[in-house]
């Protein structure tokens, strides 16, 4: 049985080769040629979109924001039609945030020291993608390995091996 990876933002701005965040790309498509020859499913979770449409927004060049915006959107666009390599996870239903709710004030905390100043953490979008993966991981149990790729520490690493 194939492998089911779930993309993080900073993978995705490699992908799409987003200047400032794009210093792992060769890895990024080494690694995301082996997981597609192996028959990996890949989802993208909708924080993963959201957040790297933030950061194509931030640009200053404004050529490069809109080509790289254009660009996000074409893959975007393709995830839509089933034309993409990556399935797109849809938004929870409002019974399920209201789960991850109730989950994230434990998440804040694992952000601070002990002297109360940020080291970084899982946020709530980083609990979301933390979410895909574990019902992914739910709904096949069968899979051999369920997993986030992320070039993040606080999400590398994160998944279930079978």
């Amino acid at each position: 049985m194939s492998d089911i990876v779930i993309v993080d933002t900073s993978v995705l701005l490699n992908g799409l080769d987003i200047p400032g965040r794009n210093q792992d790309r060769e890895d990024v498509f080494e690694e995301f040629g082996a997981l597609v020859d192996g028959g990996a499913s890949l989802l993208l979770p909708m924080a993963v979109v959201f957040e790297t449409g933030n950061h194509i927004a931030r640009l200053r060049n404004p050529e490069k924001r809109r080509h790289h915006a254009k660009c996000f959107c074409d893959q975007v666009r393709k995830a839509l039609k089933d034309e993409a390599p990556w399935t797109l996870v849809p938004l929870p239903e409002l019974a399920e945030l209201a789960q991850w709710l109730d989950k994230f004030p434990n998440h804040v905390n694992e952000r601070y020291t002990k002297g109360g100043r940020a080291k970084g953490g899982p946020d709530m979008s980083d609990l979301s993608i933390i979410e895909a993966c574990e019902a992914a991981r739910a709904r096949h149990s069968r899979r051999r390995v369920v997993r986030i790729w992320s070039l993040d520490g606080d999400l590398q690493g994160y998944g279930h091996r079978r």
